[in-house]
């Protein structure tokens, strides 16, 4: 079967194990983006460390799951957000989270992958890529 978001199928997995209670997930296929977003949630203290491992192939990723993440998963579509949609929440982004001050959107920006509070704080906007709380 061909696996047509890499991005979806990690959070899911991420999401799963969380629900499973287990110490670790293991993602594959591995990937930059992926990569990426790992490293927002683990500065937002949602994830511990994780580590690249070297298959051959396109690798994979372990995560330490701490069990602080309650829901995350994808946004499709991958919504453009302006900077002032930001600061207002459209609708389609209240859809995911479930206040302003609980939970991050995972944003793509051209200063690289990152939450919405620092997309708000450095004032660009970017697309939706996933979210966690």
């Amino acid at each position: 079967m061909v696996n047509l978001n890499p991005l979806a199928n990690a959070l899911t997995t991420i999401y799963n194990n969380e629900m499973r209670r287990n110490k670790q997930a293991i993602i594959m296929p591995a990937s930059k983006l992926i990569i990426n977003v790992l490293r927002a949630m683990q500065k937002e203290g949602y994830i511990g460390e994780f580590e690249f491992i070297d298959d051959g192939r396109s690798g994979k990723i372990v995560v330490q799951l701490l069990g602080r993440i309650n829901k995350c998963g994808p946004i499709a579509p991958r919504y453009p957000l302006k900077y002032k949609d930001l600061l207002t929440l459209p609708d389609y982004v209240r859809r995911y989270l479930p206040s302003k001050e609980i939970g991050v959107l995972i944003i793509s920006t051209n200063k690289g992958v990152m939450t919405h509070k620092d997309a708000i704080r450095e004032r660009i906007g970017g697309v939706a890529l996933g979210y966690v709380y």
